[in-house]
């Protein structure tokens, strides 16, 4: 089955299902974060992190969100596939635009996420350094990608 992935730039009423996507992704990919991190985090996400990025959303052609991609200064903050849409490609598509439209050649991956390091080096990112904790202090390290160029 061919998936037509449509992309479109989220708004703010897009909020409350950017973040119901953001905790399901989170809680299918970040099994090293306990319940209590994930909802320390989540108002942030709704009323800070989604206001300070350029959001992208993939939706289906009946409308509804099935991921997100925001990006600040060439760097992707966060990238997030609803659960049931994983593996269908939507990842790549806002990653490449986010490279294509966005400038954006770098992203930080906690550590313990092996899948989202795997992901970004099949686009062609590659590890620069690594941080011992996460953007809130938390001993959750990241590894600092950067795209390569061809």
């Amino acid at each position: 089955m061919i998936v037509t992935i449509i992309l479109r730039e989220a708004t703010q009423a897009d909020y409350s299902q950017l973040i119901t996507i953001w905790e399901a992704s989170v809680r299918a990919t970040h099994d090293f974060l306990p319940d209590s991190e994930i909802a320390a985090l989540k108002p942030l996400i709704l009323e800070q992190y989604f206001d300070a990025v350029s959001l992208t959303c993939s939706v289906t052609e009946s409308g509804d969100i099935v991921g997100f991609c925001g990006v600040l200064d060439g760097n992707i903050e966060m990238l997030f596939v609803s659960p049931a849409s994983m593996g269908k490609g939507i990842g790549k598509a806002l990653t490449q635009h986010a490279i294509a439209r966005q400038q954006a050649t770098r992203v930080d991956v906690n550590e313990q996420n092996p899948a989202a390091l795997g992901f970004y080096q099949g686009i062609g990112f590659v590890v620069t350094g690594r941080s011992e904790l996460d953007g809130q202090g938390n001993p959750y390290p990241l590894l600092h990608l950067q795209l390569t160029t061809a």
